[in-house]
């Protein structure tokens, strides 16, 4: 690999050894799942983006992973105002994440 290949690809694999950690250690001691998959999708916000920078890279993926963040925000909305709430999910932002050791 070349030393340009090589720096356009060291951010990409990066993050997607960030969201791999992410996965792992800390997505399942959060307390709460993605409300995207709460909601009926196939996977979970990480699992989305993880693919879409693997796929496409950090720029050509931001598009694509601000609108996955909106549709998670959009289900978070569904799942907390509809006829049954949904307690503990949640889409990033200013919410507290309560993790469990």
């Amino acid at each position: 690999m070349n030393s340009l290949a090589a720096i356009l690809t060291t951010p990409r694999r990066g993050v997607v050894a960030a969201i791999d950690l992410y996965q792992r250690r800390l997505s399942p001691r959060k307390g709460f799942t993605c409300a995207h998959l709460a909601a009926g999708g196939t996977r979970s916000c990480s699992a989305v983006i993880r693919a879409i920078v693997a796929d496409e890279g950090l720029v050509a993926g931001f598009v694509p992973t601000v609108a996955q963040f909106a549709a998670c925000a959009r289900a978070a909305s569904t799942l907390r105002s509809g006829p049954q709430a949904v307690q503990g999910v949640c889409c990033c932002g200013g919410i507290p994440i309560p993790f469990r050791f």
